[in-house]
């Protein structure tokens, strides 16, 4: 293996999650765990760059081809979309995409649009659509969880992981909407490209998740 690969990873918790994932399977991470403001660091012992970036960017350079590879979540993945191969479900980061209301609202009681608020449109739009129902979504950038309480909308789709805040505001969920997790994702041209490489990093990967589940 001479030639070096370039994986993206989600900064953040997903970050230090791949980390540990990385270095059960015999990565050395250390660069990675003490990255200062470098946001591209080699692995000592593997032909591997690991690149630091924002979720929606990690889809867009594996999409574009300036890195192999990706870690990103499927919440990301689902509202982004994108071409590339999503290949292994790396089990952590979960949480889910749900519906919530005001406690004691009835959402599906009623002929009138309805009218959503979330930070995650294209998934709000897909899942209605499945449905079979018209819905007016709103893009919110902050806390979505203040639409409803100010009459702007009916209901939310938000990540929940414990509901704690939807409960403090008052909220309830009623249905989810997808469930969510990290993923890892591969260029779809360096899956020709490092097939074999590719197929050795995920088969180490596999091998960690199948003994720590």
């Amino acid at each position: 293996m001479n030639e070096r690969m370039r994986i993206a990873i989600t900064k953040g918790r997903l970050l230090d999650k791949s980390v540990k994932l990385f270095e059960q399977a015999g990565f050395d991470c250390g660069p990675v765990k003490n990255p200062g403001r470098c946001l591209v660091h080699s692995l000592p012992n593997y032909p591997l760059d690991a690149v630091l970036a924002k979720a929606p960017d990690v889809i867009t350079y594996v999409e574009n081809g300036v890195c192999d590879l990706g870690i990103v979540g499927r919440d990301t993945i689902l509202e982004k979309g994108g071409t590339f191969y999503e290949v292994l479900d790396l089990g952590f980061g979960k949480c889910r995409f749900a519906l919530a209301v005001k406690e004691g609202t009835d959402f599906y009681g009623t002929y009138k649009t309805r009218r959503i608020a979330s930070k995650y449109p294209e998934v709000t739009r897909a899942f209605f659509e499945k449905k079979g129902m018209d819905v007016d979504i709103i893009k919110i950038e902050g806390s979505v969880e203040l639409a409803p309480i100010l009459g702007l909308t009916d209901a939310i789709v938000d990540i929940v992981e414990t509901g704690a805040t939807l409960k403090a505001n008052g909220l309830v969920p009623i249905e989810t909407v997808a469930d969510v997790s990290a993923r890892l994702i591969v260029n779809t041209a360096s899956m020709k490209l490092y097939k074999n490489q590719i197929s050795d990093f995920i088969a180490r990967c596999e091998a960690e998740l199948e003994g720590n589940p």
